[in-house]
């Protein structure tokens, strides 16, 4: 329960200020485009079974890693759906501080890589989800020159306390030309 009180008050205060520095640049709702991702190092926190039933589960380990290791926060919050995995960007000039995995969080570099991505505007729903997925995927189909080469997964820009048809989130899918 505390747990729970710190994440909402800290995602609150995400959405009031800018603080939080931004992995990437945001595809606005209504577009979609493709767009280049850039490498990073990531803090993973994966569960089992569906992201929609288990995220604030998913939350605490996180929050608990970027505190205990004096990480700032940036946006957006990454979300694989299944298994149910959250996803935080370091920002570069702090990935020294995000040196080691433990039992609960896992510390990954990426590569650069190549997404197709929708911008959407809506509450973090599974049925908002599964609406842009379902877009996306009809519109990479449509296209000669992309192929899927991973899973869709969600991308939130928000925190809790921004009324749902305020909050902008993507869905994305690694795509090779």
């Amino acid at each position: 329960m505390r747990s729970s009180a710190i994440f909402c008050i800290f995602l609150f205060t995400m959405s009031l200020t800018h603080a939080a520095d931004q992995a990437f640049a945001r595809t606005d709702p209504g577009v979609i485009e493709v767009k280049t991702l850039p490498a990073g190092r990531l803090l993973v926190c994966e569960g089992e079974g569906d992201y929609f039933n288990q995220s604030n589960s998913l939350f605490r380990p996180l929050f608990r890693y970027i505190q205990s290791h004096d990480i700032s926060m940036t946006t957006p919050v990454e979300a694989r759906i299944e298994p149910g995995t959250m996803i935080f960007w370091v920002a570069a000039d702090q990935i020294e501080k995000a040196d080691e995995s433990n039992d609960e969080v896992q510390v990954i570099d990426v590569e650069e890589r190549t997404v197709a991505a929708i911008g959407k505007r809506g509450g973090y729903s599974q049925s908002n989800f599964e609406e842009a997925r379902a877009e996306l995927l009809q519109w990479i189909e449509e296209r000669e020159d992309l192929e899927i080469a991973g899973e869709p997964y969600a991308v939130y820009w928000n925190g809790p306390f921004v009324p749902g048809p305020f909050k902008k989130f993507e869905v994305q899918v690694e795509v090779r030309r």
